[in-house]
């Protein structure tokens, strides 16, 4: 199979042009040439469609990681509304230091919005909350993000969910340092 030069298109078949297309039409191909049953596959927001949920855990037997943000309006302010209400601890809580400054992640789980969201194959929905300390300046960042997962707790506690959101990071900003 020959893959797209460039996000965002895909080769024509017999001939040697690329036609436009949109982000999951794009995933959805590339994915189908690996291996993915019983990994977990992580997407920005712009992939949180019921589309590839239903193509991955259904389809593939992969597991899904979505970042939840407005393009799925109704999923996101159940999210929110449910997290901004949230009076308890979190499930989770790790401090690290790099680059020059210091970051503390909170992550809140849960499995009570599962049936409410109309989200295929929701196994737990979760908000991070990240900390950012610049050493040098003393300045501090707050900023919450929110999300979804394929994943029961059975199969991954709050620490492993934390840190697949983290891992989903770590590629996206290995790839944009590449490409800038």
């Amino acid at each position: 199979m020959r893959h797209p030069k460039k996000v965002g298109t895909l080769p024509i078949e017999g001939r040697d042009e690329e036609k436009q297309t949109n982000a999951i039409n794009t995933a959805i191909p590339l994915l189908d040439a690996i291996e993915i049953r019983g990994k977990t596959i992580s997407a920005d927001a712009l992939l949180t469609q019921r589309e590839l949920a239903r193509y991955l855990v259904g389809k593939r037997g992969a597991h899904d990681h979505f970042t939840v943000k407005g393009n799925q309006k109704h999923l996101l302010e159940a999210t929110v509304s449910y997290f901004d209400h949230l009076d308890r601890p979190p499930n989770f809580t790790t401090t690290d230091g790099d680059h020059g400054r210091r970051e503390t992640r909170k992550i809140w789980v849960t499995t009570e919005l599962n049936a409410l969201l109309n989200f295929p194959h929701v196994g737990q929905a979760f908000m991070v909350e990240r900390l950012t300390r610049d050493n040098k300046s003393g300045k501090e960042r707050s900023d919450l993000a929110y999300g979804i997962t394929s994943k029961p707790p059975d199969l991954a506690t709050a620490q492993q969910v934390l840190q697949d959101n983290r891992g989903h990071w770590a590629i996206e900003n290995s790839c944009h340092d590449i490409i800038d």
